[in-house]
């Protein structure tokens, strides 16, 4: 049996792209859209409901804090749902959740009943970046790995700038609530069309249901599978990496990412207004500066297998140092949008490789989900913090701290991967 095993998990890992992969990959992928599209028309959102006065600057803190908090609760509970009960059954609520909540946040009265219907969607939310890299991931054949997840972080962080133009149109004319609505009708329909998804034969083979697993790799391995050659003989398998040193490296890289992007991209409709930029003219520049997302989620996905995991996240790191520096002293509309666009694309750079890759492959499947969900879990929590941190210098002090902050968090983690991370470029995974 064991034999069998790890026979099929050879397959797997060497299997080339088919029609069932290409489904997993564009229901993940679409999964994944709406998770960024709503974690950045939050900070849209959050710019309309101060300027029109239902929200005071604290409270609009609240706001984006109560979803940082449901994704920090979200991704724990889809860790440990994906790894003792199945990927499957992580996937199969959590929009559902996202949905319904969404929608009801339409019909919110008022900034309390809004905050907590965005900590209860949220909730739902937060099992979406957990699952859908980490599926992706264990679908993929090693050669191609380090780009389908790059992928995967491309059609994910295209919703950004596109709901960001649509922002640009909608909250004016039919204001912020238009918005959740939307998000809202969009992830039932998305619900409704994952409920025949399959499960992780990675994780039905670390159960030992090896039946089960077979008849899903037979449909992953129609097109053949690629040669040793192929495989650029990088086929070792990951190993002397404990689970601790693993959560380690993976909570510092996560959290460092997350924080850097959430920080910069969720508050700067907001400081744009702080500036004198209309309502309109603030998220439109956001919406330009936001097209960097696929365009830097593009190129760590085009560099990832080739120049490996860490020669792509250290350099990353250090040039969002250097960019949230020289960010902090622009003075110019058009100097802002530029550098804006240029730290957008080094972001998601690191959002390519360090999410959707890195921290899934630090892992065995029997504890991927959790490993995963607890680093993603960590930096939400962060996060949870980091509005009020950021109201009380927006109201309070200069706005070029929270740049100085950027950088400072950048070269932690860029010093703390080049020392204690390990490379997992093309890999097998257990």
């Amino acid at each position: 049996m064991e034999a069998s095993a790890m026979n099929l998990e050879t397959q797997l890992n060497t299997a080339k792209e088919t029609p069932l992969f290409y489904k997993v990959f564009g229901l993940a992928g679409a999964g994944i859209m709406l998770d960024a599209a709503d974690v950045y028309i939050a900070g849209a959102i959050n710019g309309a409901i101060t300027s029109s006065g239902f929200a005071s600057i604290q409270q609009g803190s609240m706001f984006l804090s109560s979803g940082f908090l449901g994704l920090f609760l979200g991704s724990l509970l889809a860790g440990y749902i994906g790894d003792f009960y199945g990927r499957k059954k992580s996937y199969q609520y959590n929009l559902l959740l996202f949905g319904v909540f969404t929608l009801l946040s339409t019909f919110a009265p008022n900034i309390i009943i809004l905050t907590i219907f965005r900590f209860l969607a949220a909730t739902g939310l937060g099992a979406e970046i957990v699952t859908s890299y980490a599926i992706v991931n264990e679908f993929a054949p090693i050669k191609r790995r380090g780009h389908w997840s790059g992928m995967t972080a491309i059609v994910a962080n295209s919703g950004a700038p596109i709901t960001l133009l649509i922002a640009t149109f909608m909250i004016p004319k039919f204001g912020w609530r238009s918005m959740f609505l939307l998000i809202g009708i969009l992830a039932l329909i998305l619900w409704f069309a994952r409920r025949h998804f399959p499960e992780s034969p990675r994780w039905l083979l670390s159960k030992g249901r090896t039946e089960e697993a077979n008849a899903i790799i037979k449909q992953l391995t129609t097109r053949g599978l690629y040669e040793e050659g192929e495989l650029q003989d990088k086929n070792e398998i990951i190993s002397h990496i404990s689970f601790a040193k693993g959560l380690f490296i993976a909570i510092i890289a996560v959290s460092a990412t997350l924080l850097c992007q959430y920080t910069f991209t969720t508050w700067v409709p907001t400081l744009l207004l702080k500036r004198g930029i209309s309502i309109v003219s603030s998220i439109g520049f956001s919406a330009i500066m936001m097209i960097g997302a696929p365009i830097g989620s593009a190129i760590g996905a085009g560099l990832v297998d080739r120049a490996g995991r860490k020669k792509v996240i250290i350099p990353g790191f250090i040039a969002v140092a250097l960019l949230g520096i020289a960010y902090a002293y622009e003075t110019t509309t058009l100097g802002i949008i530029i550098n804006g666009f240029l730290l957008t694309v080094t972001l998601y750079i690191l959002v390519a490789t360090v999410v959707s890759i890195y921290t899934n492959e630090l892992f065995e499947t029997s504890h991927r989900f959790r490993g995963a969900g607890i680093a993603n879990g960590i930096s939400k929590l962060l996060n949870v913090l980091m509005p009020t941190l950021v109201a009380f210098i927006i109201t309070s002090s200069s706005p070029s701290f929270l740049y100085y902050g950027i950088a400072a968090i950048a070269i932690v983690a860029a010093i703390i991967i080049a020392f204690f991370g390990p490379e997992t470029d093309q890999k097998a995974i257990k």
